[in-house]
């Protein structure tokens, strides 16, 4: 896969998620520490290289082949991650975990909507259910704190914004002024 992009930066946050997504490998996977180093040496190496455009070919190449080698693995771990991310979530908002019993028994009674996931119990292999599209967030509507912005907030919003980072309208116009002029005087 190339990715064409022109800022830089962009370009190598796709690669890096792209990446992690495959080799997606932890501490524990490893016998020793040395060989987890080696093998994170070796994906920021990748990184490295299809960002800076270096034998792609041959990296895309290797991508797919560890891909067809480790399918389970990757699996797992990316449902590993999904779980984890749901106990989390769930933590966060002070909800016991919730468990997914293949038993047929009820403990818990947990109801899974198509697009969510569903941890199983100790020992099971976590599962994902279904993929359903992301909500898009829409402009204008409530803030964070629950406040809803018009058109004169968001103004002031930006403009604390813009003098927090160190911008303000006289540098902008001096600027101007000053590249109207050089180019009269050249």
């Amino acid at each position: 896969m190339v990715v064409s992009s022109n800022n830089p930066h962009n370009k190598e946050i796709l690669v890096r998620r792209r990446i992690a997504s495959i080799f997606n490998k932890r501490e524990e996977d490893f016998p020793s520490l040395k060989e987890y180093n080696d093998y994170l040496e070796e994906v920021e190496n990748m990184i490295f290289d299809l960002v800076a455009g270096v034998d792609v070919p041959a990296i895309e190449e290797k991508i797919a082949e560890y891909q067809k080698e480790n399918a389970d693995q990757i699996l797992i771990n990316q449902a590993r991650k999904a779980e984890e991310f749901a106990l989390a979530v769930a933590a966060s908002k002070g909800r016991p975990a919730q468990t997914d019993n293949t038993d047929g028994s009820s403990q818990g009674g947990i109801i899974v909507e198509a697009g969510q996931y569903a941890p199983t119990i100790a020992g099971g292999q976590p599962r994902p259910i279904g993929i359903t599209q992301q909500p898009v967030p829409l402009r204008g509507g409530p803030d964070m704190h629950g406040y809803a912005e018009d058109e004169e907030t968001m103004r002031i919003r930006t403009e604390r914004a813009s003098s927090a980072a160190g911008w303000s309208i006289e540098f902008s116009k001096k600027r101007a002024f000053e590249e109207a002029f050089a180019s009269i005087w050249v």
